[in-house]
């Protein structure tokens, strides 16, 4: 496994972050995986190396919190050598103020999420998304005072615009608070909007860049037809790719990357993947796994090393798209 550091600050990540969102409850999502589904993917990414795992108070609605804290634990991970990161923002009840990035939100979302997880800290609290009722000066003193307290190490932000994520780092300067230190943002090869301002953004600022879908929901896998869905659960109930993805311009990049893929023995979601970490801004990729050969594969797409043709390739046939995954 290799490690790098997330932006300008001294914590060592995996290369690979495993996104736990695929693990949680059923109820939530039909293709979610339970907890002793879930149990060997966890434990092939620690063997792997993998040392930053990502969730959301919102994931299963909690479930994904417990089981990230039970299998951890249950695994032998000592909690000094793990990297942990969760969310807040998402709706976690009917309550109204059980929502958004009120102080009074995010001060019991931590308390919380600590208790799902059975942990003292995260070593990352990241706001999940923008909460255009919440003043951004209140969202940055109440999770300053999350770090004082000692219940997050660092604090990121997610997909937002970058003016948003300027005006938030500047509050954060101007009132002597804690800044973001990492971007989670929709980012992969079918989704390159980033490229105008946030990202730009986040290397002048030596933000780290851990990018959510980087093998766009299994959209390389090859299996998704147009006009949305394709064979498998996932693909056949997961609306918001559908929402994301799709357009005929995406399948004419996904073409691309599968005669790449068949170049270097391998799939397409491994060339997408590898496509991104041979960017040197990118971080850690959120990877997501259902099955042990996704989390397999990813892990070998680190050993893949594209040509500047085959870069040149996959990207120059790349549509603008309308700004996706804010909200």
């Amino acid at each position: 496994m290799q490690y790098v550091n997330l932006g300008k600050t001294g914590l060592q990540v995996s290369r690979l972050c495993l996104g736990m969102m695929t693990y949680g409850a059923t109820t939530w999502r039909q293709w979610v995986l339970n907890e002793e589904q879930a149990r060997p993917f966890v434990q092939r990414a620690l063997e792997a190396g993998i040392n930053f795992f990502d969730t959301a108070d919102v994931y299963s609605l909690g479930a994904s919190e417990v089981i990230t804290g039970n299998l951890l634990k249950s695994l032998g991970a000592k909690r000094e050598n793990v990297v942990v990161a969760t969310k807040v923002n998402g709706a976690m009840s009917n309550d109204v103020n059980d929502k958004g990035l009120s102080r009074k939100h995010i001060m019991a979302s931590i308390d919380n999420s600590l208790r799902r997880l059975q942990m003292d800290y995260v070593d990352l609290y990241q706001i999940h998304r923008w909460d255009y009722d919440t003043p951004i000066e209140e969202t940055m003193q109440a999770l300053h005072d999350v770090v004082r307290a000692g219940k997050a190490r660092y604090i990121g932000a997610s997909s937002m615009y970058a003016w948003q994520f300027a005006k938030a780092q500047y509050t954060a300067d101007l009132r002597g608070l804690t800044r973001f230190v990492s971007m989670q943002n929709h980012y992969n090869l079918v989704y390159r909007e980033e490229e105008r301002e946030m990202i730009p953004f986040c290397i002048d600022q030596g933000i780290g860049l851990i990018p959510w879908s980087p093998m766009a929901r299994g959209f390389f896998a090859g299996n998704r037809a147009q006009g949305g869905g394709g064979s498998t659960t996932r693909a056949q109930d997961d609306p918001f790719a559908n929402q994301l993805y799709f357009r005929e311009g995406d399948f004419r990049v996904a073409e691309v990357v599968q005669a790449i893929a068949a170049d270097h023995h391998a799939s397409g979601p491994q060339i997408a993947l590898a496509w991104m970490l041979q960017k040197p801004h990118i971080s850690a990729p959120i990877i997501g796994a259902s099955k042990m050969e996704h989390l397999d594969q990813a892990i070998a797409a680190l050993e893949i090393k594209l040509s500047a043709e085959d870069i040149r390739r996959m990207e120059e046939i790349y549509k603008p798209h309308p700004i996706l995954g804010h909200s």
